[in-house]
Parts: structure tokens; C-alpha cells; sequence
């Protein structure tokens, strides 16, 4: 091994451990985004190392002008996205980024199996890439499924026919034995094109079942699959850090795609083998008859904050798609200086991915301490004066606690244990799971039918008129 192999290799080492470094620091708010850096200098450090490995290798001028070219198409798109993106287009951007990995991994093993000369080709390298082409292309073709139902280009509700579920297994069994015949015979065009195809159209009958309410648990589960696959790749490659770098996201997205199914309780076997967005049996529940909803204005709104001790915040979709949290921050922060304990309780799945809340109000230079999960919260709002639900529905539905109904059994944030409830929604509409909220029917339940952003903006303007 030469120095500079070797210089190269200490890189690839100090980058990995780089990864781990940034991985862990995102479990925190606080800490994400210098995780993040941390992750993105590393990343970038070792993509230096491997450039200077090519020059080495005395790759041709067209190479590195194809190269040059892509990295800088790709520098540019990924700059622009990052600035241009709103809060709640994240989700779109993360499945196009997800798909991006997995076709692109899927490219490298494409591009050595048909690059190499028959027999060439090791026997660990035919199985990791007939590995990484079917995950990769099932990432590739599903994330743009879910990135056109986030996006409303396709429906979010779940598309099912008749024999989708025996299609899925025909199409799994397919994969299996289109990836045992390319490893037996990796110089063959046959099983290659079969797996590409059968994949292919795998991911597309995955996704289409999926209902929006699970949308967060197949963000993290193509994810998982994109890291999967990096990883596979890297063993065709023969990359360590490709193999580490996907290994970790591989294992987050594991992780969290199984925080997620707890979250929205589904186990993975009905995930994987029984479709997204179902419900346990999808009997519509609706506001029990005869009840009446009680709705108020911003001043109403404004004497019940301006006047308790202790405020729990329950953010959801709505203030996202109002982009209203500055004036979710800003009223927070009047609260406060009044003297008034306020929190911020987040659901796992609050939103439209993973995390989706925490980097909103993060954004909006909410402090940290005040954002609870729901497992820490939730004691709380028995002592609250008031619970403040912001776009929220699902999350906050006492359905749950019934059986029979599409959110049974999914844990949800105890609002309707609080002294007074007050909910800014624009209507009645239902959430992503197409039931009534039944928590709009508490007696101790206030609607006040707004805009998140311009409704908030109203109660802040009404607490200040309190004490002018």
C-alpha cells in the first residue's frame, strides 16, 4: 500500500468517524445542526480523498469533465433546494433526496455488472449488487410515489385493487429469484433486465397504497432502504466508507421507521406486507350526535391565555402550511414574559415527517427546553390551564382510545385533559386518518375557525390590548 493509499484510507476512517460524531448530535434539536456540519465537512472531506485516489489512477479528461460537470449541477440544485424549499415541502424534498440515493446506488452496481468483463466479477459483489439494484430501484420508483402523494400530484389516499396484496408477493418472489440469477450469472443481460424491471414496478405497488396518515413511517422506511443500499454499494465498490456511511443511515432509518410504527401503532409485519393507511378497519367516527361545537374569537381566545399559569402548545400540519411559526414563537414568548409557564407538547409523527415540528419551531428560535415529547408532556396537561392546538388533529383525536375506528390504539397528546382546550383550525375537516375529530365535541373544547397565521397574529394583538 502506497502513502497515499494509505493517507487516503486514514481519511476514510476519520470521515466515518465524522458520521457517527454528526448521527449522534442529531438525536438532540440543540445539537442537529452542528451534527449536521459536522456530517456535511465529512462527507465533503471524503469525497476530496476520493477525487485525489482518481487523479492517481490517471482517469481520462472526458471523465473528469462528466464528473466536474454533475458535481457542479448537483452543487448548484442541492444549494437552491436548501434555500428555495418551505417547511412543509421538506417532506417531498427528503423522498426525491431519498430517491436520488437509491437510483444512484443502484447505478453503480448497474454500471459494474455490465463494466466488468465475464468472470470477473467476485462472488461477494454479484450478491451485494443484485442486493443493491433491487433495493435501490424499489427506493428510487417508491420515493417518487411519495413524493407526488405529498405533493398532491398523486392522491394521499390509499390506492388499492383487487390482488394488489398476491401482486406484491408474485412481485417480491420475482426480485428473489431475478437477484439469485444475477448473482449465479452476473454477465448475463436477462436477470438483469428482469430485476430492474420487477423492482421497479415493486416500489410503484408499495407505495400506492399508502394513506397519508402513515406518510412518517415511509418517509423513515425508504430512508432506511436508500441507506441499504449506499451500503451495498460500497461493498461492490470495494468503499469502507460507503459501506459505513450507509450502514448508519441504513440503521437510523430502521430505528425510526420502528419509532414511527410505534408512534402511529403498526407493527412493521402490517407496514411491509399490509399496506399503509388502512386503519384497523377504517369505520368512520363521527362528532357524537347532537353535540354542539362552541366557537369564540380572539379576544375570547386572548382572556383564557392572557389569564393562566401554565399553557401546553400543541403544533400540527396547519401551522406548518400557514408557515405561522414566528407568530407561534412570538405569542409563546409574550406568554412568558407575563410570567405564564409555557410548553410546547410534539407528537412523534406531528406533520408530515420525522421531526417535522422540532425544525419548524427551531427555525422560529423556539428554546429548546420547552419542547416536550409527548411522553413528557403528556402528565402535564392535567395541571394546564389551558391547551392551545395549532393545526393539530389525529394527534389529538380521543378516538384512540376506542377500538374500531382508523387511529384505534395510536398514541395520541392528552389535550382534552386540560382545563380548556382552544383550537385554531380553518375548518372541521378531518386529518390525514378521514375521521371526525372527536375532541372539537368537548364541552371544554373553544374553536376559533383562522388561518394559523393570521388567527395567532389576532390572539397576540388581543393579549396585548389585556395590559395596555
Amino acid at each position: 500500500m502506497s502513502g497515499t493509499t494509505f493517507g487516503i484510507s486514514l481519511v476514510y476512517i476519520v470521515a466515518a468517524a465524522c458520521f457517527v460524531i454528526g448521527l449522534h448530535l442529531m438525536n438532540s434539536p440543540a445539537t442537529a445542526r452542528r451534527g449536521n456540519v459536522i456530517s456535511a465537512g465529512a462527507m465533503a472531506v471524503a469525497v476530496a480523498a476520493t477525487v485525489v485516489l482518481l487523479a492517481q489512477r490517471h482517469v481520462g479528461l472526458a471523465n473528469w469533465t462528466v464528473m466536474g460537470a454533475a458535481g457542479a449541477v448537483g452543487a448548484v440544485a442541492g444549494t437552491w433546494e436548501a434555500r428555495a424549499v418551505k417547511m412543509t415541502a421538506m417532506p417531498q424534498l427528503v423522498s426525491l433526496f431519498n430517491a436520488v440515493g437509491g437510483g444512484a446506488a443502484a447505478l453503480l452496481a448497474i454500471n459494474d455488472f455490465l463494466a466488468r468483463p465475464p468472470g470477473c466479477l467476485s462472488n461477494l459483489a454479484s450478491i451485494t449488487g443484485s442486493l443493491d439494484i433491487a433495493i435501490g430501484l424499489v427506493t428510487f420508483t417508491g420515493s417518487l410515489i411519495a413524493a407526488g402523494k405529498l405533493q398532491g400530484w398523486i392522491t394521499g389516499k390509499p390506492l388499492v385493487f383487487p390482488g394488489a396484496r398476491a401482486l406484491n408477493g408474485l412481485l417480491i418472489a420475482a426480485m428473489v429469484a431475478g437477484g439469485a440469477w444475477l448473482a449465479a450469472s452476473p454477465s448475463s443481460a436477462a436477470p438483469l433486465g428482469l430485476l430492474l424491471a420487477v423492482a421497479a414496478i415493486f416500489g410503484v405497488t408499495l407505495v400506492l397504497p399508502i394513506g397519508g396518515a402513515d406518510m412518517p413511517v415511509v418517509i423513515s422506511l425508504l430512508n432506511a432502504c436508500t441507506g441499504t443500499a449506499v451500503a451495498m454499494a460500497g461493498f461492490v465498490l470495494g468503499r469502507t466508507v460507503l459501506i459505513i456511511a450507509g450502514a448508519l443511515v441504513g440503521a437510523a432509518g430502521t430505528i425510526l421507521t420502528k419509532l414511527m410504527a410505534d408512534a402511529m401503532n403498526r407493527s412493521l409485519a402490517n407496514i411491509i406486507i399490509g399496506g399503509f393507511g388502512t386503519g384497523d378497519q377504517n369505520v368512520p367516527v363521527p362528532v357524537a350526535a347532537g353535540a354542539t361545537v362552541r366557537q369564540v374569537t380572539a379576544d375570547d381566545a386572548a382572556v383564557q391565555l392572557g389569564y393562566a399559569s401554565k399553557v401546553i402548545i400543541v403544533p400540527g400540519y396547519g401551522l406548518a402550511a400557514a408557515q405561522a411559526q414566528h407568530e407561534l414563537a412570538e405569542l409563546a414568548e409574550y406568554l412568558e414574559e407575563r410570567g405564564i409557564d409555557v410548553s410546547f407538547g410534539i407528537h412523534p409523527v406531528a406533520g408530515r415527517m420525522p421531526g417535522h415540528m422540532n425544525v419548524l419551531l427551531a427555525e422560529a428560535n423556539v428554546p429548546y427546553p420547552q419542547l416536550k415529547e409527548m411522553d413528557e408532556i403528556n402528565p402535564e396537561f392535567s395541571r394546564a390551564d389551558v391547551a392551545l392546538v395549532v393545526g393539530a388533529n389525529d394527534v389529538t383525536n380521543p378516538a384512540a382510545r376506542r377500538p374500531g375506528n382508523a387511529v384505534s390504539g395510536m398514541p395520541i397528546l392528552d389535550v382534552d385533559h386540560a382545563k380548556s382546550i382552544i383550537v385554531i383550525k380553518r375548518s372541521l375537516g378531518h386529518g390525514y386518518a378521514g375521521i371526525d375529530n372527536e375532541l372539537y365535541a368537548n364541552p371544554k373544547t373553544a374553536m376559533f375557525f383562522a388561518d394559523a397565521k393570521q388567527g395567532l397574529a389576532a390572539i397576540l394583538g388581543a393579549v396585548k390590548m389585556l395590559v395596555a
